[in-house]
């Protein structure tokens, strides 16, 4: 169901050119399930409703202006992947608890809504209500974006950089190396990374929202990929020389907008190309054929690898051995 809204024509503009529409209503169940994989997240009819209208959109660069949107509003729930401690505590400063649906200020704050449908951002070290109802929280959200100094929320996330070194410290790989479907290293990595065995995740909302803003058409081959790989990756860490491997995140829904350029990429590999994600600090995309073959490129394209697990091997394949020690 939709809402029943009332906001400025600002707001209508700034969401508009970021893809909402008054009927829009995306499935949640790919952000719902990794989030239960990822913290103690327990989601909500708000939550549901207010993702359904809005998760996954961004209002930064295409389609929106970055002249008169100059800070980020990011309406993706996985953000908070691995936060349990941020939402507690944003949770007891709220005084209810708090479902994340994405983030502002460039990253620097997080988003929260509760079963009553009233959204809270952080600001510094608190906590704050951005309105009583969705368009008034929406309206005082666009208005204020347009800040260049923003302050930083509290430090307590538990996902980034850090937390992938953290739980890749703590990971052992599988001791049964005759059955070991990969070396021990990638086992290893891939697990810190988000990955277990036997996973399976919905890739309903991926599938939605590229249907829905790229016109791309998730093929058998990446959906079975996806549902094993989704949002597994290697986050960047500063400086460059202390990653041993080159970082790369699986999330489909980076390449909402560049349709144009993932056709390119098709026309040149001469296949069907479906986006998995991005590599090297973001600037080439991965994608997969309809075989399985994964593509990687920006401006030209290349084989990356025959088969999706040659494709995750090669992905923790350390480039700085050195930089493991």
């Amino acid at each position: 169901m939709g809402y029943d809204l009332n906001w400025s024509s600002e707001t209508d503009g700034v969401l508009r050119r970021a893809g909402w529409r008054p009927d829009r209503a995306v499935p949640t169940d790919t952000w719902e399930c990794i989030l239960r994989e990822r913290g103690s997240f327990v989601p909500h009819e708000a939550a549901r409703r207010f993702l359904g209208a809005f998760g996954g959109l961004v209002t930064y660069g295409w389609p929106a202006d970055p002249v008169t949107t100059r800070s980020a509003i990011r309406f993706d729930p996985l953000q908070a992947e691995w936060e349990d401690r941020t939402y507690a505590w944003m949770s007891q400063q709220a005084g209810t608890s708090l479902y994340p649906v994405g983030t502002a200020d460039e990253g620097n704050s997080r988003l929260g809504i509760a079963d009553d449908g009233r959204l809270h951002i952080t600001v510094g070290d608190h906590v704050e209500l951005l309105g009583e109802t969705v368009d008034q929280a929406l309206d005082r959200l666009v208005r204020t974006q347009g800040a260049r100094t923003v302050p930083r929320a509290a430090d307590m996330s538990e996902g980034g950089s850090e937390g992938f070194w953290a739980r890749l410290n703590a990971e052992r790989a599988d001791d049964g190396a005759h059955e070991r479907r990969w070396p021990a290293l990638t086992d290893r990595v891939l697990r810190a990374g988000g990955w277990f065995p036997g996973r399976s995740v919905p890739v309903t909302t991926w599938e939605s929202v590229l249907l829905e803003t790229g016109e791309h058409e998730m093929h058998d081959a990446a959906r079975r990929f996806l549902a094993e790989f989704g949002q597994v990756g290697i986050p960047c860490r500063n400086p460059l020389e202390t990653m041993p491997w080159m970082d790369f995140r699986l999330d489909p829904l980076l390449a909402m907008w560049d349709a144009e350029i993932l056709d390119d990429l098709g026309e040149q590999a001469g296949a069907d190309l479906y986006p998995l994600g991005m590599v090297d600090r973001r600037n080439r995309y991965l994608a997969m054929a309809e075989d399985g073959a994964v593509y990687m490129g920006m401006d030209s394209v290349s084989l990356w690898a025959a088969t999706p697990d040659e494709a995750m091997e090669k992905l923790t394949r350390p480039i700085r051995p050195e930089a493991l020690h």
